[in-house]
């Protein structure tokens, strides 16, 4: 077990989605998949994964909690989820991130769980004048407010977690990765505070809390879907054609239930290679039957593609050898 390994993950999937006129966000499919299933493929080596809001069902086994009171807000959803949690990190994430990746997840542990990370405060660009947070996002308060009189030990920064923040600046703490003991405290400071976590602002824990802010130069990651307009962009996104292939086998594959590396490149290749060296229809049935070879006896899928790429370029090559017989022997003699 190690500091990228051990860690809880609490994904937030309640809310009113006004913008969306009531639907469940959550359940809303994107490129084939809800968007909590997209979310959720991010973190599969958390120890324990808590889904606060209703309960919809899930591609693996989570924790089901509510919020206190039901549509209480995100502090009330966060504290919901916490208590469910036992490892020294927490993963906190909103579920209509269609974008995010694995690799995002691991920048954000490695960034929160640093001992000797510089977070600074008061570092990124303001939010734009009058723009106003997504669905509980945090405008950049620089966490300030933490920074005060707190000192650094062994020449090491002190730092709670980190977070994305957006290509305009705007901090993203739906997309995060919090070390558990400062949470809580800031979550029982502001419930002392205010007698309440129900309907108050991320700010309001934001402010305690001193994070090392990761850029995400294009907003991809942090990409969310708050209205329809949103949920079209994501989807044409899915469809251009640098995404669609990997798209399409990541969705396949969660589809059926396996994990697999799929080298794209040397099985087009090869249904390339079938469709004109034997027959069109032999493409689709010639990388089948790769895939069945490899789940039946264990074997490498690079191996056999390679083998099945040899023998189909055996077959062209018998092919055109016969054809140039054939028009040597019916050539008149000059």
């Amino acid at each position: 077990m190690n500091d990228l390994t051990d860690y809880d993950t609490i994904v937030l999937a309640g809310g009113a989605a006004r913008r969306l006129g009531g639907a469940d966000k959550p359940s809303l499919s994107v490129g084939g998949r809800p968007l909590l299933d997209r979310v959720l493929a991010t973190c599969p080596d958390a120890a324990i994964t808590v889904v606060v809001g209703p309960r919809r069902p899930a591609t693996r086994a989570v924790v089901h909690a509510l919020e206190d009171p039901p549509g209480g807000g995100p502090l009330a959803a966060l504290d919901a989820g916490l208590r469910h949690t036992t490892a020294p990190t927490v993963l906190v994430l909103s579920a209509d991130l269609p974008f995010l990746t694995a690799a995002t997840v691991r920048s954000l542990l490695e960034a929160a769980t640093r001992t000797g990370a510089a977070a600074t405060p008061g570092g990124g660009a303001a939010p734009h004048e009058g723009s106003a947070p997504h669905d509980g996002h945090a405008p950049h308060n620089g966490g300030v407010a933490a920074a005060e009189g707190r000192a650094p030990r062994d020449g090491r920064a002190l730092h709670d977690g980190a977070m994305l923040q957006d290509a305009s600046g705007r901090d993203q703490p739906l997309v995060a990765a919090y070390r558990a003991e400062p949470l809580r405290r800031e979550l029982a400071r502001v419930r002392a505070e205010h007698g309440t976590l129900a309907g108050l602002p991320l700010r309001a824990l934001m402010a305690g809390l001193l994070l090392e802010r990761l850029p995400d130069a294009t907003t991809t990651a942090s990409f969310d879907c708050d209205t329809w307009e949103d949920i079209s962009a994501a989807r044409a996104r899915i469809r251009e054609h640098g995404n669609v292939l990997d798209e399409w086998i990541t969705a396949v594959k969660a589809e059926l239930g396996i994990e697999l590396d799929v080298d794209t490149t040397a099985l087009l290749d090869l249904a390339r290679d079938a469709a004109h060296g034997v027959a069109r229809p032999a493409a689709p049935l010639t990388t089948f039957l790769i895939g069945y070879a490899a789940g039946q006896q264990g074997r490498d899928v690079q191996e056999l593609t390679d083998r099945a790429a040899a023998l189909a370029n055996r077959w062209a090559a018998e092919g055109a050898a016969d054809t140039d017989a054939a028009g040597a022997e019916t050539k008149p003699a000059e």
